[in-house]
């Protein structure tokens, strides 16, 4: 064995625990001191009651909130993108249909939903508004996370 590498053993090291209780014991720390002991821990005395130390419960909750308040702002997201509101340029569909659709009177979502419930010929009935126009459509409602009425999946995409 080495010499000199090992710490210093103290034999009566005295334990201080936050209650006031104390004892001695043998360590390699002259003094420890401790916040719960056989004497005030709920196990022991069978008292209902939280140990709160360094106020891991409060920093607990707090967590807790966080999570909460980050799940409400991600579905709020997730309801804000699948919003009926939304503009059809937000799609990105292109010039050609997005013009088309807004000289039909057509400028978000919700009314093209509308269309595509009454059926896919409403929207081909559209001056300039094509098949590949109404396929890349679909694809992008689908993208954004919108249902496509069961009335306008005629041409599967």
């Amino acid at each position: 064995m080495k010499k000199d590498i090992h710490p210093t053993y103290y034999p009566d090291a005295q334990v201080v625990c936050a209650c006031g209780n104390t004892w001695t014991t043998g360590s390699t720390k002259k003094l420890i001191r401790t916040d719960v002991c056989s004497k005030c821990h709920p196990f022991f005395t069978g008292e209902q009651r939280i140990v709160d130390t360094e106020g891991q419960v409060d920093r607990f909750y707090k967590k807790l909130h966080a999570h909460d308040q980050y799940l409400a702002d991600v579905e709020a997201r997730q309801a804000a993108r699948t919003s009926l509101d939304r503009p059809i340029a937000d799609l990105e569909l292109g010039t050609r249909p997005t013009e088309s659709l807004s000289k039909a009177g057509i400028v978000n979502v919700g009314q093209v939903l509308e269309k595509m419930a009454e059926g896919e010929a409403t929207l081909l009935a559209i001056d300039g508004f094509g098949r590949k126009s109404l396929a890349d459509l679909k694809k992008r409602l689908r993208a954004f996370g919108y249902e496509i009425p069961e009335a306008a999946e005629e041409i599967v995409v």
